[in-house]
Order: C-alpha cells, then sequence, then structure tokens
C-alpha cells in the first residue's frame, strides 16, 4: 500500500512528512556532482587502504602494497644529506681554520653548521645570543681570556679549560689569598689598586697601597698594568669587562677565594671537522682577534 506524499505549494517539492511547529521538510535530492564526489572519495579510500600503510595493529600497521612510510622518506631525506655534506666536511677536516675563513664557500658552510652545533651545545652556558653571563664569558666582544684569535679559539674548544678528561686543556689556578697569603688590609689595598686599573671608584690612599701588594703578589700574571696575560688565562683587569662582576664586593671577593669555571673539551666528542665549523661560527659573530 503506497503512501502518498504531500508536495509542498510553493516550491513543488514532495515534503519527508516530517512537521516541526508548522514547518515541513522537504525531501531534496542531493545534488549529482556532489554523490559523485561521495562515491569518488570512497572508491579512493578503498585504494589508499590497499596501497599505503592503514589498519593499526598492536606493534605496527598494516604495510600496504607499496611499503611506504613517513619515516623512511626522512632516513632517505637524511642520507641524501648527509652525503651533500660529506665532500665540504672532508673539505673542512683537510683546511686549517685560517684557510676555511679565507674560503668564502666553506667559510659559509661552516659557519651555518656551526651555529646549529653551538645551539645544541653551547647554549646552556653561553646563551643563544652568545652574549654569556656571570661566570661565562660573552663571545661577541674582543676581549678573551685565553686568546682570541682563530686558532687559539680553536684550541679551546677542542680541549677545554680546566678539562679533567683532557690532558691538553687550558689549566691554570689563581691563588687563594684570602689564606693566609695576604690580610684583610692587603686584600682591600689590592682591591682598590684594581678598581683604579679599571676606572672605577676607588679610595686613593687604599689603591696607592694596593699598587705595592699588587706588583709584588698580582703583576706576574696580569701585568704591570692589568693587562693580562692569555698565555696563563690571566684576565685583563684594567677594561670593563669583568668574567664575575664588577662590584668592589665580587671583585674583593675573587681575590680572597676565587672561583675557577670549567669548559668541556669538545675534540673527542665532536670531531675536529666540527670543532672547525664551530669556531668558524664564534668567528662570525663579530669577536674574535685577526
Amino acid at each position: 500500500m503506497s503512501v502518498e506524499r504531500e508536495v509542498d505549494g510553493v516550491s513543488g517539492t514532495v515534503t519527508t512528512g516530517h512537521e516541526w511547529d508548522g514547518i515541513k521538510e522537504l525531501n531534496s535530492p542531493l545534488p549529482r556532482w556532489w554523490l559523485w564526489t561521495l562515491y569518488a572519495t570512497i572508491i579512493w579510500s578503498v585504494g589508499y587502504v590497499i596501497v599505503y600503510p592503514a589498519w593499526p595493529g598492536l606493534t605496527s600497521t598494516t604495510k600496504g602494497l607499496w611499503e611506504w612510510s613517513s619515516r623512511g622518506d626522512l632516513r632517505s631525506a637524511l642520507v641524501t644529506v648527509e652525503q651533500g655534506r660529506q665532500a665540504m666536511n672532508d673539505k673542512v677536516a683537510a683546511m686549517d681554520i685560517n684557510a676555511i675563513l679565507a674560503d668564502e664557500q666553506v667559510r659559509a658552510f661552516s659557519v651555518s653548521a656551526g651555529s646549529s652545533i653551538f645551539k645544541v651545545n653551547c647554549v646552556q652556558c653561553h646563551g643563544s645570543g652568545a652574549a654569556g653571563g656571570p661566570g661565562y664569558p660573552n663571545l661577541n666582544d674582543d676581549s678573551w681570556i685565553w686568546g682570541g684569535k682563530p686558532e687559539q679559539i680553536q684550541l679551546t674548544i677542542a680541549h677545554g679549560i680546566r678539562a679533567a678528561d683532557d690532558p691538553d686543556t687550558h689549566d691554570s689556578l689563581m691563588p687563594t689569598f684570602g689564606q693566609d697569603l695576604l690580610t684583610p688590609e692587603q686584600i682591600s689595598q689590592a682591591a682598590n689598586h684594581v678598581f683604579k686599573l679599571a676606572g672605577l671608584e676607588h679610595d686613593t690612599t687604599l689603591a696607592t697601597a694596593g699598587m705595592t701588594v699588587f706588583t709584588e703578589n698580582c703583576a706576574s700574571c696580569h701585568g704591570e698594568k692589568g693587562e693580562g696575560n692569555q698565555e696563563l688565562g690571566a684576565p685583563q683587569l684594567n677594561d670593563a669587562i669583568w668574567l664575575y662582576g664588577n662590584t668592589p664586593e665580587l671583585i674583593t671577593a675573587q681575590i680572597k677565594a676565587p672561583r675557577h669555571g670549567m669548559m668541556p673539551s669538545w675534540q673527542a666528542r665532536l670531531g675536529e671537522s666540527k670543532v672547525k665549523q664551530l669556531t668558524a661560527y664564534v668567528m662570525s659573530l663579530g669577536g674574535g682577534q685577526k
């Protein structure tokens, strides 16, 4: 027994028989193009399930006829990139650091690679912009404790500073003058002489007396005028750059009981080529000494 459907008088379309608050639902068919699109996507999805990995299992997914995976694509891309880099890495390994900096192509490659190496290994201490902080040197300026020439920076990166696992590391210690080497008065005098060398506010009388204390105890490493000694790792004292701060309290504390920083040696961890690339990047920051 057929049921006669009501036809909407305005649109001439058969209704579904549903009505809400006097509003009747029209039985309008979907557009043909929409239906054909739906059918096409159904067919495409069946093909996708067959060809590509699709159904998850306990430990993996179905492989699909093509056995494709995004991980496989990534591995292949990384191999291609590494092969492309290898020739340049070999070239960097065969050149000394000054030759690398003089070759525009090799220098550009080394700076780019060194930037990535720096972000992974060095920013924890020197900061993302290499500006350093208390106890961590700023690599953007021209004040270098162990020397800022390319070969000196390479040596410091390769073997570190006071690195216990490297026999070729930079190593020097400042005496603890607060342990019976100098009296508190002599320490105050020496500190005021250092203030004077650095152009900081100081007590003239104490600074004058401190000149003798400084000459007898400090000048052998830091120089008569506080110019420092890079061979000994003795910082320059007559400039505005201070590793641990330039307040009277901090300078006095450093004389009494000096702090000694440590930098890891990177040669064994990174290899010679990457150490050179890291050196090139550090030189690109604008500091260093030509």
